[in-house]
């Protein structure tokens, strides 16, 4: 049986800021709501709401951050899948990040109806 999820819509516009891999974390990139910073060889990833993001900055904006009620222990399996599973066999795009404590899921602002419809239909709820 696929994994029930309580979800919470957190509130705001969320963005996708891409970065020099080389550049320091910048004074915007902190603040309120949900925040990720992911550093690879080959970029500087930042997650936060979008009104902090300098203009400047290449990003992809008006997105939608869906919360996964956790904690979820490292070994639980399925959680994530039974998340992304009914939204990408509907075509509709996600971004997954994932925290010690759980995930967030963002979604494109313009799907975030019909993604909470198909997240009720299978099975999760929201709070």
């Amino acid at each position: 049986m696929a994994a029930r999820v309580r979800l919470r819509i957190l509130e705001g516009s969320y963005a996708v800021a891409r970065l020099q891999p080389s550049e320091a974390i910048p004074a915007w990139a902190d603040g309120s709501g949900f925040v990720s910073i992911s550093r690879t060889d080959e970029e500087l990833s930042i997650v936060c709401l979008q009104d902090r993001i300098a203009p400047a900055v290449k990003a992809d904006c008006d997105w939608s951050c869906i919360k996964l009620q956790g904690p979820f222990a490292f070994d639980e399996t399925g959680i994530v899948l039974s998340v992304i599973e009914p939204l990408s066999t509907k075509g509709i795009g996600i971004f997954v990040v994932s925290t010690f404590d759980g995930d967030h899921m963002l979604v494109k602002e313009s799907d975030l109806e019909k993604a909470r419809d198909l997240l009720v239909q299978a099975g999760h709820s929201f709070i």
